[in-house]
């Protein structure tokens, strides 16, 4: 993980404008609608827990600045492989941008709605809802191999807390409660747009 963080500069994930503050401990205004970078604290926050390790393939809901997307590709390896998707078309675009100036070509990078995920790359390893959600998408369950792992920030009551969800080999998941986080709520897709 450390060697990951280490490799990719967050600098150049983050508008120009907010260059100076790439790693402070806030959460930075992105292009697209209540689109952020996260904390630099927050991926290993979501990664570790995750056990993201190389090799695996991983899908990631919330491209943001496209940042957590390389750090995940340089953790899974070259045999590994990346997933992002991401619902705003500014944002995606800004994504899209980042990856490719950084040599991260390879990321498969999806505009559309993360609660479905994306089946025609499925099964994933690990899957990382990086939006808060009133519970763990069924659909990205469902495209998760037996002994998968997936972590979201789900609603409770007035908080959330990062929960990380193990599928197991009869298809039901062992969740178990992390922390308490703030992140802005997934959005999704209107019928009909």
């Amino acid at each position: 993980m450390k060697a990951a963080l280490l490799k990719v500069a967050r600098e150049d994930f983050i508008p120009s404008e907010y260059r100076d503050y790439a790693y402070e401990e806030v959460p930075l205004p992105l292009p697209g609608a209540a689109a952020t970078i996260s904390c630099p604290h927050s991926y290993p926050l979501f990664y570790e827990p995750l056990g993201l390790d190389r090799g695996q393939r991983f899908l990631e809901i919330g491209a943001g600045s496209g940042y957590g997307a390389a750090v995940a590709r340089e953790i899974v390896g070259g045999e590994g492989r990346v997933v992002s998707i991401e619902i705003d078309p500014l944002t995606h675009e800004f994504a899209r941008r980042n990856l490719e100036r950084a040599g991260y070509g390879d990321v498969l990078l999806v505009l559309g709605d993360g609660w479905l995920g994306y089946p025609a790359a499925a099964p994933y390893d690990r899957i990382a809802v990086t939006a808060a959600c009133p519970g763990m998408p069924a659909p990205l369950i469902a495209q998760l191999v037996p002994g998968g792992r997936a972590i979201a920030p789900l609603v409770e009551d007035s908080r959330q807390v990062l929960t990380l969800a193990t599928k197991q080999a009869d298809g039901t998941t062992r969740s178990e409660p992390l922390c308490e986080v703030l992140y802005v709520a997934l959005r999704r897709k209107r019928a009909g747009r």
